[in-house]
């Protein structure tokens, strides 16, 4: 008991698909219901009239001989079963005609079922030739692989490879093949290849054809491959994406914009006027390209370490402070008991540009002696420098000439 579910697995399993029609004929406009059983379960179908085509000899033209337009696509179940309501259309080629059923992707499975266009010409089958006849002898394959050029959008190519041979009566002498590359749900797009050699009866021959799509293709495609209006085998081929392609677009975003702003700032700092506080240039008209002292670029209205000085710059301050000026002996003996003024004023006295020379004159014109003084009549220059309180030097006897 336990093996009578695996036997009727099996026999599933090896079900052929088989498709069944609600009417035998219809005239155009009308239509009718196509259901179907022994296919895989899940699997996309597609549903099409078909002119020039018989049970046993299948469609001869290819889907070229069937209307697309009005085909149906239809999913089978779990179980592996559909029903599909198909309108009637005359094909474009004159009957036999027959309803077509094929999987769309996956492994190749079809099956047809005889039908009559009500009005539709009708015309005999060409004759099949059986005097020579070729048949694939094993699996095809695509030899080759991209390159950087195809990263960036050219067409991807390979080489249709496969053996077959004839089994008619009589030799076949450079054979023209029809390859062709369909994505998704479209129809191949056929190219002739003739192929140099004969092929007598009873031998094989392997052969190799190009295969190229278009550039910038990319997905799933699939090669068939057709040999006096039947279609011998199918090859899928997943075609990367070339993202060369979408990195140069990203780039172009990126860069475009960037050298646009930075050219229009360029152009900006030309036209823009110099303000009156600026200085020749934009970074200053000192060594290099920079203003200040010591190669440092200064702006207006600071100071060498950025601080505001009020619009006035740091010797025109200095000018403007009153300063007392003292007797040349007093100078010079402040001089001995001050080291860091002397040090401050040879510094300042260091200073370039016209601020030195303002100074100069200014310490020139408050040198001169007051005017109730001379250098002779200085009273006593060993106290010259004692100009604060009175300390143990001062005389504590009076003298006669009173207080000065």
């Amino acid at each position: 008991m336990v093996l009578f579910p695996l036997v009727a697995g099996t026999a599933s399993a090896a079900e052929k698909p088989q498709v069944k029609l609600s009417k035998s004929q219809a005239g155009t406009g009308g239509s009718l219901t196509v259901s179907g059983s022994g296919w895989r379960a899940n699997a996309l179908l597609m549903v099409l009239i078909c002119g020039r085509s018989s049970i046993d000899r299948g469609v001869i033209g290819g889907t070229n001989s069937c209307a697309n337009a009005d085909g149906r696509a239809v999913t089978t179940d779990a179980k592996g079963r559909f029903s599909k309501k198909l309108p009637v259309t005359e094909p474009p080629v004159p009957c036999p005609c027959v309803v077509h059923v094929a999987t769309v992707t996956g492994a190749k499975a079809e099956a047809d079922a005889s039908f009559l266009v009500a009005g539709h010409e009708v015309e005999p089958l060409p004759k099949e030739d059986t005097a020579g006849r070729l048949s694939v002898l094993t699996d095809t394959q695509l030899d080759g692989s991209s390159g950087l050029l195809t990263w960036f959008g050219a067409p991807p190519s390979r080489k249709l490879v496969f053996t077959v041979g004839n089994v008619g009566t009589t030799a076949v002498k450079n054979p023209v093949f029809q390859v062709g590359t369909s994505h998704g749900v479209f129809a191949p797009q056929w190219e002739e290849h003739q192929w140099r050699g004969t092929i007598g009866p009873g031998k094989k021959a392997r052969i190799t054809l190009p295969v190229e799509l278009t550039a910038g293709a990319h997905g799933d495609y699939t090669v068939a491959l057709k040999f006096g209006g039947k279609v011998l085998a199918e090859q899928p081929w997943g075609v990367g994406r070339p993202w060369g392609v979408t990195l140069f677009w990203i780039l172009v975003c990126v860069v475009v914009p960037a050298a646009l702003f930075r050219t229009g700032m360029a152009v900006v700092d030309r036209v823009r006027p110099s303000g009156p506080n600026q200085r020749a240039g934009r970074f200053g008209s000192g060594r290099g390209g920079r203003g200040g002292r010591g190669g440092r670029s200064v702006r207006p209205g600071r100071g060498a370490h950025g601080v505001r000085r009020g619009g006035l710059r740091l010797p025109d301050v200095t000018l403007r402070m009153p300063k007392l000026r003292l007797s040349p002996a007093a100078r010079d003996s402040g001089d001995d008991h001050d080291p860091a003024g002397s040090d401050l004023r040879s510094g300042s006295d260091l200073r370039s540009g016209s601020g030195a020379g303002t100074r100069t004159g200014a310490r020139t014109r408050t040198q001169s002696a007051l005017p109730w003084f001379t250098p002779d009549t200085d009273p006593g220059a060993a106290e010259a420098d004692q100009l604060s309180a009175p300390h143990e030097n001062t005389p504590t006897t009076p003298t006669r000439k009173g207080n000065t």
